[in-house]
């Protein structure tokens, strides 16, 4: 009885010092050191907030500019509810919150 008991630890022992090697699988990768990865800089209609009292503003490329406040050389001429308008002197650009998405009426 001693003796069985010996083996099925010697045996239970031998499996843990093996697992010892092997690498935790929850554990995330590692990192390689160097330079962080580059994100791509916003570009285009990104937000549109519209107010009942003060002025509706809209984030292009990701600056805040207000109805009538200028990105780059064209300045902010309307903002709706899914786009804007700017008005430059090349002309009018309409830009979408959703581009290619086209929004239909519910059939009753």
């Amino acid at each position: 009885m001693n003796a069985k008991r010996s083996v099925l630890l010697l045996l239970a022992l031998a499996g843990t010092v093996h697992a010892q090697g092997l690498p935790d699988p929850t554990r995330p990768p590692v990192l390689l050191e160097g330079e962080p990865a580059a994100t791509a800089a916003p570009s285009g209609l990104q937000s549109i907030i519209r107010r009942d009292k003060g002025k509706s503003a809209a984030v292009i490329n990701g600056q805040y500019v207000e109805l009538g406040g200028k990105v780059g050389d064209a300045r902010l001429e309307r903002i709706g509810e899914d786009f804007v308008v700017l008005r430059s002197a090349s002309g009018r650009e309409t830009m979408y919150l959703t581009p290619g998405i086209g929004k239909k009426k519910a059939k009753p």
